[in-house]
């Protein structure tokens, strides 16, 4: 019996308990268990698989509410008669080694998609760091989260309170478009009034993410030949986003106050811009230019999208107010995320704007996925109202200032020559000098586990002279930062060996 379980005690996304449960379900589906006969005993598969017989009692009790068991008095669990596989309408997720055995008829590739595809779109830079970073020992990557930081038990005590029998009524409907009012209330109250933001219940869209926000916005606001101005460098994938609309990008200049105003912004209709911390440099636009950006919006009539995605992070001194707070005109469009400080896999973001574009934005939003799932927004929404986000924040705040300051002294002792910025939020950025090559860099690091990001895929353009790496440190453990600067320092050494005199 034991020779049909394969436990991985290590396994990082299930429980010992699931993956008996689905172990035990591809065996019912293969039809390994005969129909007459009971299952082991709850205590002889306990001591066989060397876990606690509980485990094993539960599985059985769920596996008999779901209809694959029955159970009979002394005599143990059996296999549902009712219970047929090959009547299975919906398959399910565990049923894929059962499915392996069947033969299915080869498809033949008669379809030239290459014709077909009216848009064909580039992957994303970078993507494949995100999918099993933490098999690494020094993952400096920027925009993933220590999961040893993530509040588990407050997040469980949400759940089971969005998971009430009234919850469940309020969430499980469909609402059409309509978000949670609960989260709206909080982000009116609890996020917005930190960044100066005043703004009303129509005034507030969710939203899967702040990426959904800004492809709504580039769907609502970019035609062809729209000018699209957007930092360089700066969050290439918004300029992506509106080029799928024929937009005519503009890159515009960045110094050590962020984005530059002068005469370029004047041939913009819409400004994609990150004052609080500028993406990737790190640096913050003081509030005399966020006034003069305002002023030029004003007087060349075009409107800005202030992405403010990392609005929460603060750990020095107090935060200068959003532009969208300065703005009088209702010229300016938040965008806002949870995804930096709660969970990047949840995906909650929102925009904040006049109340006629969220409407428009709220329509297609509706046409596209409705509205973000519910039951997320209500769990979000208590984790807001009990004050565990405001208590994550304080936490971060206090990590994220120590590990800081554990990267820039380690930066000047093991890479004094680099030079780097690093004001706020959760990442550094450095400038490698001539010579040198951070694609390279980056391969050799990851061979001896360090994961970092590049600076090219923050430019437009691809040229020499984007030799930048971006360190994050909100994945990364304090105690391993030093060992992954000095391995980052080695490869840099070997670089400068190989290089030509």
């Amino acid at each position: 019996m034991s020779a049909l379980f394969h436990l991985n005690r290590s396994h990082q996304s299930s429980t010992l308990q699931q993956q008996i449960r689905a172990q035990l379900i591809d065996a019912i589906l293969g039809n390994y268990f005969p129909k007459d006969k009971p299952l082991p005993s709850s205590r002889s598969l306990a001591k066989s698989l060397k876990v606690a017989r509980n485990t094993i009692v539960l599985v059985y009790e769920e596996l008999t509410a779901d209809g694959y068991l029955y159970a009979k008095q002394r005599r143990g669990y059996f296999i549902d008669p009712n219970f047929n596989p090959t009547n299975q309408t919906d398959p399910l997720p565990y049923q894929n080694t059962h499915n392996k055995s069947r033969n299915y008829p080869q498809k033949e590739n008669k379809v030239n998609w290459q014709n077909k595809l009216k848009l064909q779109i580039d992957p994303p830079t970078d993507h494949q760091l995100s999918e099993n970073w933490q098999q690494y020992r020094y993952p400096f990557l920027y925009a993933q989260l220590d999961p040893k930081l993530f509040p588990r038990d407050n997040w469980r005590n949400c759940w089971r309170d969005a998971a009430s029998i009234k919850a469940v009524k309020q969430w499980s409907a469909d609402s059409f478009d309509s978000d949670d009012p609960l989260l709206i209330e909080q982000i009116k109250k609890r996020i917005l009034p930190n960044r100066g933001i005043q703004a009303q219940d129509d005034e507030i869209l969710l939203t899967i993410g702040s990426q959904q926000a800004i492809y709504l916005l580039a769907q609502l606001l970019i035609e062809k030949n729209t000018h699209f101005g957007i930092e360089q460098p700066g969050y290439i994938s918004a300029a992506q986003t509106a080029s799928l609309f024929k937009a005519s990008i503009i890159p515009l200049e960045v110094d050590q106050e962020g984005l530059c105003i002068n005469k370029q912004l004047s041939n913009c209709d819409l400004v994609y811009t990150t004052p609080s911390y500028q993406c990737p440099s790190t640096v913050t636009m003081p509030l005399s230019r966020r006034q003069a950006l305002l002023n030029q919006a004003d007087s060349s009539d075009f409107l800005i999208i202030e992405d403010d995605y990392e609005m929460e992070i603060n750990y020095g001194s107090s935060p200068l107010p959003a532009l969208k707070s300065l703005d009088n005109q209702d010229r300016v469009i938040y965008i806002g995320s949870l995804s930096k400080t709660l969970a990047p896999g949840l995906r909650i973001g929102f925009m904040v704007g006049p109340s006629q574009l969220i409407a428009q934005a709220k329509h297609l939003r509706q046409l596209m996925v409705r509205h973000p799932p519910l039951n997320n927004q209500r769990a979000v929404a208590l984790f807001l109202n009990q004050g565990y986000h405001d208590a994550l924040l304080r936490r971060l705040a206090i990590t994220f200032k120590e590990r800081r300051n554990i990267i820039t002294d380690c930066m000047k002792t093991y890479l004094p020559k680099l030079t780097f910025q690093c004001s706020q939020g959760s990442s550094i950025w450095i400038k490698l000098p001539n010579g040198y090559c951070a694609q390279t860099l980056k391969h050799n690091c990851k061979e001896q586990g360090v994961l970092l990001h590049i600076g090219e895929q923050y430019f437009l353009d691809k040229q020499d002279d984007n030799n930048f790496i971006k360190l994050g440190f909100s994945a990364i453990e304090s105690h391993l930062i030093e060992e992954g600067i000095e391995l980052i320092s080695i490869q840099l050494e070997k670089q400068a060996q190989k290089s030509p005199r």
